[in-house]
C-alpha cells in the first residue's frame, strides 16, 4: 500500500462474495486526532485541507458546527448557500466530465474534456448563472436546462427518452453505460436525518456514545444510503432501481444549481444545511454536498477547544459493509468477466466515493480451507 492510500484509505471490493467480507472500508479516522485540543479558529481550515477533494463542504459544516457548539443555532447564511450552490454544482461537473468517461465510456473523453475546459463556473468564481446555463445548454444537455429539469420531473422515462434521442456526448456517454448499469440494485432507506430536530439530536447521541458510529453508521438499526437522490426537498420521489437512474439524478441536480433560485427546487433552494447546538458546548452541522449528506460534531471543553469531533461522511454510509453497495457486490461475480468489470465500474460511479477502490478476486477454496 502506498504512502497516500495509508493517509486516505483504500475501498477494497470483492464482488460475488457475501456480505461483510465483499467490502472493505480502511480509510482512517483522522479528524478526531487531528483537532483534539485545537483552538476552533484552526479547526475549519485543517479539516478542508485534510478532506481536500471536498474542502468546502468541510470547511463550511466545520464553521457552523463551531459557532453551534460556541454561540447556539444561528439563521441560514445566504453566503454560505451561494457557496454551497456553486462549489457542488462544480464537484457535479468535474465528476461527470473527468470521472464518468475514464469508468463508463472511454469514446467519450474528448468531447468531456472539451466541455470541461470551457466551463463558465470552473473558470470564474462569479460567472453568470446564465453563461452556466448556456454551457450546459451547448455541451451537456443539447437543450435549455429548464427544459431538461421539466421532462425529468414529470416523466419516469424521461432520463432515458432523453439519452436515445439526444445528440452529443454526454447522452452517447448515458446510452454506453446503460448497458452495464440499468441492472437493479437493492436501494437501503434515503438518510434524512437531518429532517427533524429529534433525528438531529439523536444522531448527536449516537455520535457521542458510539465511538465506532462514524465507521460503521447505521440510522434506526437500519443502514441508509445518501446522495442527490435522497434530498429532504425530493423525499416525495421514489427512490431510483438502477445505478443507471442514480447517474440520471446527479445530472438532474446538476441542472437545478444552474437554475435561479427557488426554494426546494432549484438554486440556493435545493440543498439543506445548517446546524445545532445539542448540549453545552457541542454542535453538529450537515449539508447536502455533491456526494451526499456530510456531517460534523465537535465537542468543546471548559477552556473551548475541542475535546472531540467526528466526521460523518457519505461514504461510509454507501460503502457500509452492509449497505448498498455491499449488497449489489452480491449479485455479481468476476466470471461474469468484462459484464462484471463494467457492472462494477458504473455502481462505483454511482456512489461516488471520495477515496480510491479496488476490486479483488475471491479466496480460492484452498485459501478459504487454510483460513
Amino acid at each position: 500500500m502506498s504512502g497516500l492510500d495509508r493517509l486516505a484509505g483504500v475501498l477494497r471490493l470483492r464482488p460475488g462474495a457475501p456480505r461483510p467480507q465483499n467490502l472493505r472500508n480502511d480509510r482512517p479516522d483522522w479528524a478526531g486526532k487531528l483537532t483534539q485540543g485545537k483552538a476552533p479558529a484552526e479547526v475549519p481550515g485543517l479539516l478542508a485541507s485534510l478532506y481536500s477533494l471536498c474542502g468546502h463542504a468541510h470547511r463550511l459544516d466545520a464553521q457552523m458546527a463551531l459557532q453551534a457548539a460556541q454561540h447556539g443555532d444561528a439563521p441560514v447564511d445566504a453566503a454560505a448557500a451561494r457557496t454551497l450552490q456553486h462549489e457542488t454544482l462544480c464537484e457535479h461537473v468535474r465528476r461527470i466530465c473527468l470521472d464518468w468517461p475514464a469508468a463508463l465510456s472511454p469514446a467519450a473523453a474528448p468531447g468531456a474534456t472539451r466541455s470541461l475546459q470551457v466551463c463558465p463556473s470552473l473558470r470564474v468564481r462569479d460567472a453568470d448563472p446564465g453563461d452556466t446555463r448556456l454551457w450546459l445548454q451547448q455541451h451537456l444537455l443539447a437543450m435549455p436546462p429548464a427544459d431538461w429539469l421539466r421532462g425529468w420531473e414529470s416523466s419516469p422515462g424521461w432520463w432515458a427518452d432523453w439519452s436515445e434521442g439526444s445528440p452529443g456526448w454526454l447522452p452517447a456517454l448515458a446510452r454506453d453505460a446503460r448497458l452495464a448499469a440499468d441492472w437493479p440494485v437493492s436501494a437501503a432507506a434515503p438518510l434524512h436525518v437531518h429532517a427533524d430536530v429529534a433525528s438531529l439530536h439523536q444522531l448527536a447521541a449516537s455520535l457521542r456514545d458510539t465511538p465506532s458510529f462514524t465507521r460503521q453508521p447505521r440510522w434506526q438499526d437500519h443502514e441508509a444510503e445518501t446522495g442527490s437522490w435522497t434530498r429532504v426537498n425530493d423525499a416525495a420521489r421514489p427512490m431510483p432501481a438502477t445505478p443507471w437512474q442514480r447517474l440520471g439524478a446527479r445530472i438532474a441536480e446538476l441542472v437545478r444549481l444552474s437554475l435561479p433560485d427557488e426554494s426546494g427546487r432549484s438554486g440556493t433552494g435545493w440543498l439543506a444545511f445548517g446546524a445545532r447546538q445539542v448540549g453545552p458546548g457541542e454542535g453538529l452541522a450537515w449539508a447536502e454536498m455533491a456526494r451526499g449528506l456530510l456531517v460534523h460534531h465537535v465537542i468543546l471543553d471548559e477552556a473551548g477547544r475541542v475535546a472531540a469531533y467526528q466526521v460523518l461522511a457519505p461514504t461510509e454510509w454507501n460503502f457500509h459493509a452492509h449497505g448498498p453497495v455491499a449488497t449489489a457486490l452480491e449479485q455479481l461475480h468476476p466470471a461474469q468477466g468484462a459484464l462484471a468489470q463494467r457492472r462494477i465500474a458504473a455502481l462505483v460511479a454511482a456512489y461516488d466515493p471520495c477515496v480510491r477502490f479496488e476490486v479483488e478476486a475471491q479466496p480460492t477454496q484452498e485459501e478459504r480451507a487454510h483460513a
